[in-house]
């Protein structure tokens, strides 16, 4: 080779070009692709938990299946509510527990973080008691105790806890309530 061809080839301003023509492409195809998987991530996760549209945080709903009982649960907007929702699906068992609740316990116990004194108990309230690591559901009239921290309602009333007994408790994300 003489010097004038490898002068050409080695020249920074050729090589510079052709890095410079293949880094962009390659910066543009990587930022696209990750934006693609940001939307996506986005409308699926916004999808799931049925995001409001008035900015005040998002819907969380879950749907509870035993002893071919099929219900829905709005959670609250709080710290332990959020937590529970990060771990569905879950397969558990629920099972009577005195004459006013089913209870069901977590794989772990939950985020105590805000949790406090709260009012209004009603029947087709669910609940987390923290002591014990469980979830508490209401067919009955109940009062707060200390550990008791509320995650949400039941969206069709108490009726489906009356099923007595042991069973095998199905705890996942849905997108909206049943509405029945």
């Amino acid at each position: 080779m003489d010097a004038s061809s490898t002068n050409i080839c080695n020249s920074p301003r050729n090589t510079g070009n052709r890095m410079t023509s293949g880094r962009a492409k390659l910066s543009r195809r990587v930022l696209l692709t990750g934006a693609a998987a940001s939307l996506t991530v986005h409308f699926v996760v916004r999808a799931q938990t049925n995001a409001t549209s008035d900015g005040k945080g998002t819907a969380m709903y879950l749907r509870f299946v035993f002893a071919d009982e099929d219900f829905t649960a709005t959670l609250e907007d709080n710290p332990s509510a959020r937590d529970l929702f990060s771990m569905l699906p879950l397969d558990l068992k629920i099972s009577d527990y005195s004459t006013n609740e089913k209870i069901a316990y977590l794989p772990r116990k939950l985020t105590e973080e805000g949790s406090g004194r709260f009012e209004s108990e009603a029947v087709g309230d669910l609940c987390y008691y923290a002591p014990w690591g469980n979830l508490a559901l209401f067919h009955g009239p109940y009062r707060w105790s200390r550990g008791l921290i509320r995650l949400g309602r039941l969206d069709q009333g108490a009726k489906p806890l009356l099923v007595r007994g042991e069973h095998l408790l199905r705890v996942e994300i849905v997108s909206q309530p049943h509405l029945r």
